[in-house]
């Protein structure tokens, strides 16, 4: 299946009197656990757990024979993303935090569902509630198990998109996240954030905002009240002169102006790096390439010289037209 991530608002004009049964939008319905019986919920848990079990061995033959075919002819993603987290594994301890129902009625792929689940305010979300949202997906009945796991090592969100297939459930997509960057969750990110802010330190506020809200979000494709709250406090403080939500933002370095096409924090290691992508005409030359993305980091870290103190280091990738590109990474005290 197709999953895209895409942050949608909770349409407002729900009726009141649909806001304790469950949403329907064409043919779409959502169950959260609390409104199925133990027949249904428990077998939908249980596979959560196992695919964690097979994923905790690196047993990833396993997982793509109780994958559906799409996702089993092409695996190399998901095994690729088991194999990063074998070490956060180690001894984890996984146990279901919730599982939901999806029902897609109709007879041909749904180029845009989305799936309310739990109840809905006059404002939206509520505690309980969630949003999916799939692009081009097929009629069928499909399930979504979340799983916190937490190890000496690491808190990982464990997610998995199931498909129904007769009486068993199909791996139909994987997910896994880190939930805690260097001990810090969600909340950390959040405060600090905030902190930022008080000091004027905008663009640091909005990066920490943004991984305030990676971290409390276990698959892209769900919103929930938290995600929503930290998304809108996110776009309250984007600054005006960088790239987000599909703008560019220019950037000076000497004589040249390159277009930023994003800026975002990523981990790598046990580091908190920045990571800024940005237009290149060609990236063949991979020595003319890796001094432009040096040039390109040092004119972000000297247009704001508050980014020093808060990554470890920094990515810069410079994207070609057809999408091929070519990254450099430099630890903050070497950008100079």
């Amino acid at each position: 299946m197709n999953l895209a991530s895409r942050r949608l608002s909770v349409l407002i004009l729900i009726s009141y009197a649909l806001l304790a049964a469950p949403f329907r939008a064409n043919g779409q319905s959502c169950q959260i656990s609390s409104e199925m019986d133990d027949a249904t919920r428990k077998p939908i848990a249980a596979a959560g757990q196992r695919f964690f079990d097979l994923a905790a061995k690196g047993d990833v033959a396993s997982m793509r024979q109780g994958a559906i075919p799409s996702l089993a002819g092409a695996f190399g993603n998901a095994e690729t993303l088991v194999k990063a987290h074998q070490s956060d594994f180690a001894g984890a301890q996984a146990s279901v935090k919730s599982v939901f129902l999806l029902d897609a009625a109709g007879n041909a792929p749904l180029p845009r569902a989305q799936f309310y689940c739990g109840v809905f305010g006059k404002n939206g979300q509520t505690p309980g509630s969630a949003e999916f949202d799939f692009e081009n997906l097929p009629p069928g009945k499909y399930a979504v198990a979340l799983l916190d796991v937490t190890s000496p090592k690491a808190r990982t969100n464990f997610s998995v998109i199931l498909q129904q297939a007769g009486a068993d459930w199909k791996l139909g997509d994987l997910y896994i996240e880190t939930a805690a960057i260097g001990g810090h969750d969600s909340d950390w990110f959040a405060a600090r954030a905030r902190e930022y802010k008080a000091k004027g330190q905008t663009h640091n506020a909005w990066l920490f905002m943004v991984e305030a809200r990676t971290l409390v979000s276990p698959i892209p494709i769900m919103s929930t009240l938290a995600t929503d709250k930290l998304y809108d406090e996110a776009k309250a403080i984007l600054p005006g002169d960088f790239p987000a939500e599909g703008k560019t933002a220019d950037l000076a370095a000497g004589t040249l102006t390159y277009k930023l096409t994003s800026v975002f924090p990523q981990t790598i290691g046990s580091d908190l790096d920045l990571v800024v992508r940005y237009q290149s005409a060609d990236v063949s030359n991979t020595n003319k390439t890796y001094e432009t993305n040096v040039a390109v980091m040092k004119a972000l870290v000297t247009k704001y010289p508050e980014l020093r103190d808060t990554f470890a280091g920094m990515v810069a990738r410079a994207v070609d037209p057809n999408g091929r590109d070519y990254g450099t990474l430099l630890a903050m005290k070497d950008i100079k």
